[in-house]
């Protein structure tokens, strides 16, 4: 009779922790903000039409993302050297080839439970379709505006920026790609 009560219990212990977990990511707001400052001269790659920051501008800023199970904006990243993402990828340190289907998550997905999402895959659905990618990198949500990030805004805590490997197996034709609502979860 212990046993069935014990059990009983870590059920309903993880049933609250759960919707503890699930409220918590709704409820997911603004945790602080950046001002914009002029970007040195061509030094902000807006390669798939990134936006650079805007002198004065206030960009809010994410510690959280919404559960995984909300939707999600799909974006266009360059993950090759000298691209628009940036550096190379928050996982492996390296640089891919953009004709792998690969992305970088907002900081709340991407830094959950200590970065375990790293080169693991997501299955992302879309535009009708389902594709596989791998993680390989942060959308950073709480930092911009600086030399690291390309001289952009922070990312919004909902974005799954993606390869143009993952666009095309969505089936989006080139000149469709940059936002689009998808949702996804690991795979």
């Amino acid at each position: 009779m212990k046993m069935k009560n014990s059990l009983v219990l870590l059920n309903l212990l993880f049933v609250v922790l759960t919707c503890l977990e699930i409220t918590e990511a709704q409820n997911c707001g603004p945790s602080g903000q950046i001002v914009g400052t002029q970007p040195p001269p061509g030094q902000c790659n807006q390669g798939n039409d990134s936006e650079c920051c805007k002198p004065g501008k206030v960009y809010q800023t994410f510690t959280c993302s919404p559960h995984p199970a909300h939707p999600a904006i799909l974006t266009l990243n360059g993950f090759e050297r000298g691209e628009d993402g940036g550096g190379a990828s928050e996982c492996d340190g390296q640089f891919h080839d953009n004709n792998t289907p690969i992305v970088a998550l907002s900081t709340g997905w991407f830094k959950f439970s200590n970065m375990k999402r790293c080169l693991k895959n997501i299955a992302i659905t879309g535009n009708g379709r389902t594709v596989t990618a791998m993680v390989v990198d942060e959308c950073d949500s709480t930092r911009g505006c600086d030399e690291e990030h390309a001289y952009q805004p922070p990312c919004h805590n909902n974005i799954v920026d993606a390869s143009a490997a993952v666009w095309r197996a969505l089936g989006v034709p080139e000149g469709q790609r940059g936002h689009m609502p998808v949702t996804w979860v690991d795979a």
